[in-house]
């Protein structure tokens, strides 16, 4: 697939989705809480928006910029519909609702599997900050899942770089896998958003 199919294809299906009537009715749940003081899933995307555009500087393809819209808008929309503190990999976990809502609209596996994981850098980071460790065979999991390091890690910047949310974890997260994984993202792509 060439990079002008990508972002076609892609702008297209967003398309779609921002006129979805679920989607429209999902982005208005959510009130301040810790960590997003933004309240609403539509004030969350709006923020994510800006840290894209902000991205670009970095040199980001056409295909990854689509590629990370795609993820903004689609990647918490169904925190409305998921059951509450459920591990990532639960049916009902609101990674795993919007995954399968994704798959309605792509198959690209790397994208859907980004979707079900995006989460996962704050949750080992909360162990490594509590219990001192985090569980290595999960990370291997996820090493071995994700395909396009620099995308996913483009998108823990984007998604973990807004009022509220300590960058902390971002830099842990982004060394942890900067040495097993060889990406062009590291942790200075975190200072100018």
């Amino acid at each position: 697939m060439n990079e002008t199919y990508n972002e076609n294809t892609m702008r297209e299906t967003l398309g779609k989705i921002l006129a979805d009537p679920i989607y429209l009715r999902n982005i208005e749940y959510g009130e301040p809480r810790p960590g997003h003081p933004e309240g609403k899933i539509k004030n969350h995307i709006a923020d994510l928006e800006l840290n894209l555009e902000q991205l670009k500087s970095r040199g980001i393809s056409s295909s990854e910029y689509w590629k990370l819209k795609f993820l903004i808008h689609v990647h918490d929309t169904f925190k409305a519909e998921s059951e509450q503190n459920v591990p990532i990999l639960h049916a009902r976990s609101h990674a795993s609702l919007a995954r399968q809502y994704a798959s309605q609209y792509t198959d690209d596996q790397d994208l859907l599997n980004m979707i079900q994981f995006h989460d996962m850098n704050y949750s080992m980071w909360l162990d490594q900050l509590h219990k001192g460790s985090y569980d290595t065979k999960a990370f291997q999991v996820l090493l071995d899942t994700i395909q396009d390091w620099d995308l996913f890690l483009m998108f823990n910047i984007i998604d973990g770089r807004t009022t509220g949310k300590d960058t902390t974890k971002l830099v842990w997260f982004i060394d942890e896998a900067g040495q097993r994984k060889s990406t062009r993202v590291n942790s200075t792509w975190i200072d100018p958003l």
